[in-house]
């Protein structure tokens, strides 16, 4: 019999809680684990019951809700953690991408689709409903905006090559200029028909490239690779300049 999935609530509002617990607990293969009311809480919860997701919700006392979530992937890399919250800005977002979060949703969803949240966050992919979708979207073209308004301001050659020194350590296996411009591509919401269409491409070779950024990136979705974009900045901002 498969093991349970290990969850741990990170909620202040105890009647928001208290139905949040219930409606998990009634699926078989969910456990609540241990429950969190502030961020402090959450992150020794988190070191001490070992969830295997952990359900979060932005608005809580102390260090808050986005510092956990720092902190939390600090100490646990790949502990999925899902945003759910009726806070919603949109520099949370960003600051969430930053932090390494891999899934977002406002709070008001039909359970089925928070079950299926949870669920695609233990299998390994990320989840994020169409406002955070939206925004993903958004602090891409921000950040290509920004990037190609100061690509001419180089830094001096010995800084510049210290900086690129420390980047090639911690970056994934480097991509392709093709995987470059199909992942720029993916990161502002184009579909694989889309994305032939403008590349002139078919889309069994667009399947091909996405194939391997999700493998080099080491990544399970096309919208964890675009997080990855946004984090890393893997992609050349130059190739977004021929649309």
């Amino acid at each position: 019999m498969t093991a349970a999935l290990r969850i741990l609530l990170v909620e202040n509002d105890e009647l928001f809680r208290l139905g949040l617990r219930t409606k998990l607990e009634q699926q078989p293969d969910i456990e609540v684990v241990a429950e969190a009311t502030d961020g402090e809480m959450a992150v020794w919860l988190t070191n001490h019951s070992q969830p295997d997701v952990v359900i979060l919700d932005v608005n809580i006392p102390g260090i808050g809700g986005v510092e956990a979530c720092r902190q939390i992937k600090q100490q646990h890399r790949k502990l999925p953690i899902l945003v759910l919250t009726s806070l919603f800005q949109k520099s949370l977002i960003t600051r969430l991408i930053d932090v390494g979060v891999q899934g977002f949703c406002l709070k008001g969803l039909k359970v089925k689709v928070l079950l299926l949240a949870v669920r695609s966050l233990a299998a390994g992919a990320s989840w994020w409903d169409q406002v955070g979708t939206a925004q993903i979207r958004e602090v891409f073209q921000t950040y290509h905006s920004n990037s190609t308004a100061t690509e001419t301001t180089k830094q001096p050659e010995n800084e510049q090559s210290n900086s690129t020194e420390t980047e090639k350590a911690t970056q994934p296996e480097p991509l392709t200029k093709r995987e470059q411009e199909v992942l720029a591509l993916l990161a502002l919401g184009k579909t694989n028909q889309e994305i032939a269409e403008i590349m002139y491409i078919t889309p069994g070779t667009v399947r091909v490239h996405v194939h391997g950024i999700l493998k080099k990136l080491e990544v399970r979705d096309r919208t964890q690779a675009a997080l990855v974009a946004i984090q890393k900045q893997l992609v050349d901002v130059t190739l977004l300049s021929k649309d």
